[in-house]
């Protein structure tokens, strides 16, 4: 189902509020040689062990902390390693952060952690802001996959007496429906000036889900893709959509559907990508049939208020949710939605 997306955000080995501090960076064309091909072998040696499944071999070059609860980086090892076989590895890019000057806090937690890296003295940018991270000394590595269904694979690294040990490991595909970031950004462009503000919006969206190599970085690239997404959003969109701002929707039958999330979902690997939508309910119904019935009505409504939504997504994705329960998540094509 939502597979391998959801199961990257647990990822993060260091996680906490945002409180920025300034750190330094240093970009691969600052970089010594020997510190450069050093990060650059030690990513592409770890991503060669994920391409052919070894978690043990990659649990052997994580952190201590990492190592120590390994489960879900195993999970994710596993269900990667069929997507990336025969794919070419390069190395896309590497910075080197160096948080070694940061201070714990009084309690002995790790502070935040905020790089600002300038990209050849240009005012191009890439920033890292990373919760908690440890004092220590760090780099950030980009392994492309090149094959058919390309792949990038980002490792957060440590220098350790050891060498460059794995702290972080963010695997995600480039590509959505068999189309990258940069052709999602320019269809959501035509779409903004063809007045389909709905469409638009999901576009840029799956458009910065392929280009944002992993959540704790932001670039001047994707400040202005956040711009064109907020100027272009239709006026229920422009604070975006969540449970303090739902997205309020009436049905057929006057039943109102409170959304409290949408975006795009590639997991059926289509010829497009589906809406994916969060319903609010009070509680999740037992009768499977009823709360299947209950999330096809919703899908219903969401098309029926927004119906150019139709052409250009392959189906709806319904998750309804309910404080403390597993979401209820079902798929309808837009043929099956009436």
């Amino acid at each position: 189902m939502k597979s391998f997306r959801c199961c990257v955000l647990g990822l993060l080995l260091f996680t906490g509020g945002m409180r920025a501090r300034g750190e330094t960076c240093t970009t691969q064309s600052q970089m010594k040689p020997a510190d450069r091909d050093a990060l650059a072998a030690a990513a592409k040696g770890l991503a060669a062990k994920v391409q052919a499944g070894d978690a043990a071999g990659v649990k052997s070059g994580a952190v201590g902390e990492l190592a120590k609860d390994f489960s879900a980086v195993e999970y994710v090892v596993g269900n990667s390693a069929p997507k990336l076989k025969g794919g070419a590895l390069s190395v896309e890019q590497v910075y080197l952060l160096d948080a070694t000057q940061l201070k714990r806090n009084a309690d002995g937690s790790a502070e935040d952690s905020q790089f600002f890296c300038s990209l050849n003295k240009s005012p191009q940018e890439v920033n890292f802001l990373i919760p908690s991270l440890p004092p220590g000394l760090y780099g950030f590595a980009i392994v492309d996959v090149s094959d058919a269904a390309p792949w990038r694979l980002s490792f957060l690294l440590r220098k350790e007496q050891a060498g460059w040990l794995m702290a972080g490991f963010y695997p995600k595909a480039t590509t959505a429906a068999g189309h990258d970031g940069l052709w999602y950004w320019t269809e959501a462009r035509k779409m903004a000036t063809a007045k389909q503000p709905w469409d638009a919006w999901l576009y840029y969206q799956q458009a910065k889900l392929l280009l944002r190599p992993v959540n704790f970085v932001q670039s001047s690239h994707l400040d202005k893709l956040d711009a064109e997404q907020k100027s272009a959003a239709p006026p229920q969109l422009t604070e975006g959509v969540s449970a303090e701002a739902p997205l309020v929707v009436k049905g057929a039958d006057s039943v109102e559907y409170r959304f409290i999330g949408l975006g795009v979902d590639d997991s059926l690997a289509k010829d497009k990508v589906d809406v994916a939508a969060h319903l609010q309910v009070p509680s999740l119904l037992t009768d499977p049939g009823a709360a299947r019935k209950r999330n096809d009505a919703a899908a219903a409504a969401l098309l029926r208020a927004f119906p150019e939504m139709r052409p250009m997504f392959h189906g709806v994705w319904i998750y309804a949710e309910a404080d403390g329960q597993a979401p209820f998540a079902t798929e309808q094509t837009m043929s099956e939605i009436h």
